[in-house]
């Protein structure tokens, strides 16, 4: 299967993957700032929900 007929967030997901890993950022510190990004995109979703 090409990239092209991948979800967007399995397109999403490579695309950070690799951003990640081409600057050699230490894999405890992406995933302490996944949780964190993670966090805020749950509060986010939360704060549309309240206004709809």
């Amino acid at each position: 299967m090409s990239l092209e007929q991948e979800s967007p967030e399995i397109k999403l997901a490579i695309d950070l993957i690799y951003l990640l890993e081409s600057n050699e950022i230490d894999p405890q510190t992406v995933l302490a700032a996944l949780k964190i990004v993670e966090i805020d995109f749950i509060n986010k979703i939360n704060a549309l929900d309240k206004k709809s």
